[in-house]
């Protein structure tokens, strides 16, 4: 009987409830450069949703496999890899698909993973961590004790601001939009957690005693995102990497013209297609270190098999949740 494995795909764009499917393929054969991968696990991002929608600035030819993120182990060895031993767990590279139970790919677009680290969430560190990292180095040369603000801060990509932050001394100003997660966020190390508002800008200057703040992350946009930039001294840069508001930003000319802001963008997928797999490697090591010690975490509210797609894009769907929604392969 010929092996097969299960993967999702969609053949049209539309409500990923809709045009989700799950097939069976047959089991993966590695060209000589190539391993096969048995997955473990794969999270559900906005980015993946986007992307069966149509609305994402990449679009993979169609049938395609959804899935930007996931970790598996190395079940297969083309003739010519020497580098990787089957057992080994691994981080999936961008473009793949990872919504599969297995798939070949290029052993050197691998990145092996240190022991210590669980499946699920070596899973979710190619994206929100390294996002987190790259904006905290790329753009304002920080020193410890130093404040930088955010918005957005309970989304994934927020907590990992507020963890890497931590461990490079960084200090936290964090703007949620639900009182709920005030506390919750800063019992996990956010310094100064505020509700959005139109006083957001005393409360910041109050609550750090007027400190300087010279980096802004941005997550939603909109007016959301133009209260946090009145936070910024002079000088300052706002890095933007999401539009979770769909709002566009609208800047007053004198931010430009008396203070002198910046405002720039970043997407980790450009970063990773003109990364070096040594610069790759660099990000990636302190990410590793700080998972195995238990300082980098991302929250999972649940998990399904892959057989209940539908349910899991749906569930990834909702507002409000209190963790990723993550595929779980050996389930």
């Amino acid at each position: 009987m010929t092996k097969t494995i299960r993967a999702a795909i969609y053949e049209t764009h539309g409500n990923p409830a809709e045009v989700l499917r799950i097939v069976d393929q047959p089991w993966p054969e590695p060209a000589p450069d190539e391993v096969v991968v048995k997955m473990a696990a794969a999270p559900i991002n906005p980015a993946d949703l986007n992307a069966i929608e149509g609305k994402y600035p990449v679009r993979p030819m169609l049938p395609a496999t959804p899935g930007m993120e996931g970790a598996g182990v190395v079940a297969g060895l083309g003739s010519a890899v020497r580098n990787l031993t089957v057992g080994t767990q691994v981080i999936l590279p961008h473009g793949l698909g990872t919504w599969r139970e297995a798939c070949a790919v290029a052993a050197e677009k691998l990145v092996p993973v240190p022991a210590g680290i669980e499946p699920i969430q070596a899973a979710m560190l190619k994206v929100n961590p390294i996002t987190a990292w790259r904006m905290l180095h790329d753009f304002v040369p920080l020193q410890p004790g130093d404040w930088l603000i955010q918005n957005a801060a309970n989304s994934a990509a927020g907590r990992c601001v507020i963890q890497v932050a931590r461990e490079l001394g960084y200090k936290t100003v964090n703007i949620v939009r639900r009182a709920e997660l005030v506390e919750e966020l800063r019992t996990e190390g956010g310094d100064v957690v505020l509700l959005d508002g139109e006083n957001v800008r005393d409360e910041v200057a109050a609550a750090t005693q007027r400190a300087p703040i010279r980096l802004a992350l941005n997550a939603v946009g909109g007016e959301n995102a133009l209260r946090m930039a009145r936070t910024l001294a002079p000088e300052a840069t706002m890095v933007t990497y999401g539009a979770m508001s769909l709002e566009p930003m609208c800047i007053p000319n004198g931010m430009l013209i008396f203070k002198n802001l910046r405002f720039t963008g970043f997407w980790v997928n450009k970063w990773y297609d003109g990364a070096t797999a040594t610069r790759r490697a660099e990000t990636f090591a302190p990410l590793f270190e700080m998972a195995q010690r238990g300082l980098l975490r991302a929250k999972v509210e649940k998990t399904y098999p892959l057989s209940e797609a539908k349910a899991a894009v749906t569930h990834a769907a909702q507002g409000k949740r209190g963790g990723k929604i993550v595929f779980r392969f050996d389930a």
